[in-house]
């Protein structure tokens, strides 16, 4: 696997409190450069960097994040508004309470009902791992795939910890075939890249793969 075939996996990301249109824009530049799958940014922007790249990338967004607890109806309205200003493909963040408390149909339905409003632009569930029992990535894998999702995502990159190759791997045996992985959150090296590819992820959120790659091209790597 070369670094043009990673690149390709990479939803560049840029979800900083902190980010400014100036940094989105740069992202974006360096996306199309690098040719990555997509550019992850807020929600804010999003109207914004469709215009800027006048559809040479993906735009992705976040919705219900990073914590999940928003009523399903505002979600909806979240992924709309998204998709209405140029977003072609949304993460979503489940209601981990919800997941822990047993109330499974709910969180079907919600991811469901994103998916609906999605129609056919992409929609990735994030999971957050880092907050799962075993028992629960298990029965999240079987929900998301019953919902009609077209990926899991491990984590949002802002809770406790990110991607594991475990959590990876287990995701792997226990989604539907229709259903791919992002692995985010801690993906720091081009080592780390390829061994999530291999364990099965299809993409990676994370905003060091361009970053190292422009780093190696100044020292004629």
């Amino acid at each position: 696997m070369d670094v043009k075939d990673i690149l390709g996996k990479v939803d560049h990301t840029l979800l900083d409190v902190t980010a400014t249109w100036d940094d989105i824009k740069n992202l974006c530049d360096d996306a199309m450069k690098y040719q990555t799958a997509s550019v992850c940014i807020p929600s804010a922007y999003v109207r914004e960097a469709a215009n800027y790249v006048e559809g040479k990338i993906a735009i992705c967004t976040v919705i219900g994040f990073p914590n999940g607890y928003s009523t399903q109806a505002v979600k909806v309205f979240e992924a709309t508004d998204a998709i209405t200003n140029g977003a072609s493909e949304i993460d979503m963040v489940i209601n981990v309470g919800f997941l822990k408390s047993g109330r499974y149909e709910e969180v079907c339905d919600e991811i469901r009902a994103i998916k609906n409003a999605c129609g056919s632009r992409v929609l990735k569930v994030i999971v957050e791992t880092c907050l799962l029992t075993q028992e629960e990535k298990v029965k999240v894998c079987e929900l998301v795939t019953k919902a009609g999702a077209d990926y899991i995502k491990t984590s949002t990159g802002f809770s406790k910890a990110g991607a594991t190759k475990e959590d990876v791997s287990l995701f792997a045996q226990n989604i539907g075939e229709n259903v791919k992985i992002k692995a985010a959150g801690g993906i720091r090296s081009l080592d780390d890249a390829k061994a999530f590819i291999d364990l099965g992820a299809d993409r990676l959120g994370t905003s060091a793969i361009v970053k190292i790659v422009k780093g190696q091209e100044v020292l004629g790597y």
